[in-house]
């Protein structure tokens, strides 16, 4: 993998680069919608490269591994193949999967033993079996194993949990420094910083994250239920500490004004849940604010779901298509608003990338994130 800077806002520290993968080139700023178990839900592979012009996509370690399980996908010969998607793809480690299922798994040095939501069975997670895991996948890009702690979260498990999450990352390393990739095409590991909102252990962190030098670097444990100002502190603080010529990728973040003050603060890479996951509850991101589809305010609104959207189904389908699509639970009412979010979403980032070579980017953003929030 290799990264080149591309532009640097002089107003902020936002950046626009490529990431080089062997599937692929990757604009950055750049958001990675969410493919947990080998899908985008609702969203078909074609519409993500013709309609959102997806650069990269996710899939989810845990889920994967349970299902279809790594047979399946090792006899497909990797991710890419069984779902048939040939750009980059990106996967987590398993370890916010395991923050997540926090009343069925026991955390120990070796590792991680958890029962499956499927069926109750036992697995173990360590930081080498993640590597192996993840080679099966066929990621481009894997994640370390870490712990990703809540929050709240008091200041002596955060410490030593970053200790632990540290010498798990040497486990990883060497691990991914001697196996080879299954399917041909080079991967690249990313470690991730964590230390919850306390500054002493995001620097300590960042700096032994860096140490490692790896081709790129990510951070953890945020947007995990604590206030925005805490999450900005600590992405600042860490992107002062990781070098500036490798790529940063904020993991699970978030709203789209969290997506441009993060890119302020030198981030790089994004991926989230939220666009996807709210679209199938009738939220609507657009350029001029928040739109919850179900309002019956809705209901004979014959215009376009966002008018200044070059994506085709904005100008086909209105508002009150939409609603009555929701309200009636049919499958097409998720896939258009899915589209519609996922193509908003990519076009923020690219657009941010546009004004930060223009140098036009921190006027812009301010102005954007005055208009983002307001619910319509």
């Amino acid at each position: 993998m290799k990264f080149t800077l591309s532009a640097q806002d002089k107003q902020s520290k936002a950046r626009a680069g490529v990431v080089s993968t062997d599937h692929g080139d990757i604009p950055t700023p750049i958001f990675m919608p969410v493919g947990t178990a080998g899908t985008v839900k609702t969203v078909h592979q074609r519409e993500l490269k013709e309609d959102i012009n997806a650069k990269i996509i996710l899939g989810n370690t845990y889920h994967l591994y349970l299902r279809p399980g790594l047979d399946i996908l090792s006899g497909a010969g990797g991710l890419h193949q069984f779902m048939g998607w040939d750009r980059p793809i990106l996967t987590d480690s398993g370890g916010y999967q395991v923050y997540s299922l926090s009343k069925v798994r026991k955390i120990k040095e070796e590792g991680v033993t958890f029962r499956s939501h499927i069926d109750g069975s036992k697995h173990v997670f360590t930081p080498e079996s993640a590597m192996d895991i993840q080679r099966t996948i066929g990621a481009d890009i894997i994640m370390a194993f870490d712990e990703c702690t809540p929050y709240p979260c008091d200041y002596k498990y955060a410490a030593n949990s970053i200790e632990m999450t540290h010498r798990w990352l040497k486990r990883c390393c060497e691990r991914f420094d001697t196996t080879e990739p299954h399917y041909g095409f080079n991967q690249t590991l990313f470690p991730i910083v964590q230390g919850s909102v306390y500054k002493d252990l995001r620097i300590k962190s960042a700096e032994f994250i860096a140490s490692t030098e790896r081709e790129g670097n990510a951070i953890g444990g945020l947007s995990v239920g604590e206030p925005a100002e805490e999450m900005y502190a600590m992405t600042e603080v860490v992107c002062n500490i990781l070098p500036e010529n490798k790529p940063r990728y904020l993991m699970g973040v978030g709203t789209p004004i969290n997506i441009l003050e993060n890119i302020a603060l030198g981030i790089d890479m994004f991926d989230c849940v939220m666009p996807t996951r709210n679209a199938r509850n009738g939220m609507l991101f657009t350029r001029n604010g928040i739109i919850n589809i179900q309002n019956r305010k809705w209901a004979n609104d014959y215009s376009p779901i966002d008018a200044e959207s070059d994506l085709h189904a904005d100008q086909v389908y209105t508002k009150a298509y939409l609603r009555h699509l929701m309200h009636s639970k049919e499958m097409l009412g998720a896939q258009i608003a899915t589209l519609h979010n996922l193509h908003f979403y990519l076009w923020l980032v690219n657009e941010a990338r546009e004004k930060i070579i223009e140098g036009t980017f921190y006027p812009w953003k301010e102005k954007m994130v005055k208009i983002l929030g307001q619910k319509l």
